[in-house]
């Protein structure tokens, strides 16, 4: 067995550059765009495409807020071995301990359907 590369028997094989899946970044960023809103230029599209997405964004809010409920009451389920308090949900979830207590509550209506069903 050869003791250093330069002695090998093998030939040396070339190898290709790797082939680019993506394009490389500009020396400068580009400028930051939100759902090319900037790029309309006539105030009615303007108007009618940002009131989609407020509106969008609102309903996507409303439904997030409610499967934050939904996790608080299941985390707080006293038949949970690992059930956490209020406080402790209130520390996982930025909000204050009375904020939690009632998302705990909401979470529960919410979640009572379901029992009914099972």
């Amino acid at each position: 067995m050869p003791d250093s590369p330069a002695e090998s028997t093998e030939p040396t094989r070339r190898r290709r550059p790797v082939q680019l899946l993506f394009e490389p970044q500009s020396a400068e960023p580009e400028p930051e765009r939100f759902f090319d809103l900037e790029s309309i230029a006539d105030p009615a599209e303007l108007l009618r495409r940002s009131t989609e997405l407020a509106l969008a964004f609102r309903a996507a809010a409303e439904r997030a807020t409610d499967f934050q409920a939904v996790a608080a009451a299941q985390l707080a389920d006293p038949r949970r071995f690992d059930a956490l308090s209020d406080a402790d949900i209130a520390v996982r979830a930025d909000w204050t301990p009375d904020y939690a207590a009632k998302m705990i509550e909401y979470g529960r209506t919410l979640l009572e359907p379901r029992r009914h069903e099972d």
